[in-house]
């Protein structure tokens, strides 16, 4: 399925693996391939068919400082604002804790093309999209 990309497969599988906690009223965690009831519920809320994880930590996987990391983020913050998009933050964590995670933020109503150019402006490997039937998916950028 991702044999095409040159990421590399370990960092494919963390992807994977990853569980991508959103913040909120009502809590949830995303994970790749398994349908959300809550994030339906959410997506219904909002009215939106559609919504991506996205993160500017890191870009490429390549491992930034704090104070750099929250700079991009930030970045990331003033352009979903600016372009009044709903969003909330979160944190993408795998699940065995040897890495740590990253601050991400859950944007409603992104289509899967918009996803993929928020993600790729911001360096990233990837992002999680989910479509109406609130199921993750990873989708690979390079």
């Amino acid at each position: 399925m991702f044999s095409e990309s040159v990421i590399d497969p370990a960092t494919v599988q963390a992807y994977l693996e990853t569980e991508y906690l959103v913040d909120g009223a009502a809590p949830l965690t995303l994970k790749i391939g398994t349908a959300s009831p809550q994030l339906a519920a959410l997506h219904e809320a909002h009215r939106v068919a559609s919504s991506a994880y996205v993160t500017a930590c890191n870009p490429f996987s390549q491992v930034l400082d704090e104070v750099a990391n929250v700079d991009r983020q930030a970045s990331l913050k003033r352009e979903l604002q600016a372009r009044s998009l709903v969003f909330f933050n979160g944190v993408g964590q795998h699940p065995s804790n040897q890495w740590e995670g990253e601050a991400s933020f859950l944007v409603l109503g992104l289509s899967l093309e918009a996803a993929k150019v928020l993600g790729g402006k911001h360096g990233q490997n990837g992002v999680v999209w989910s479509g109406l039937d609130a199921m993750p998916q990873l989708i690979l950028l390079r």
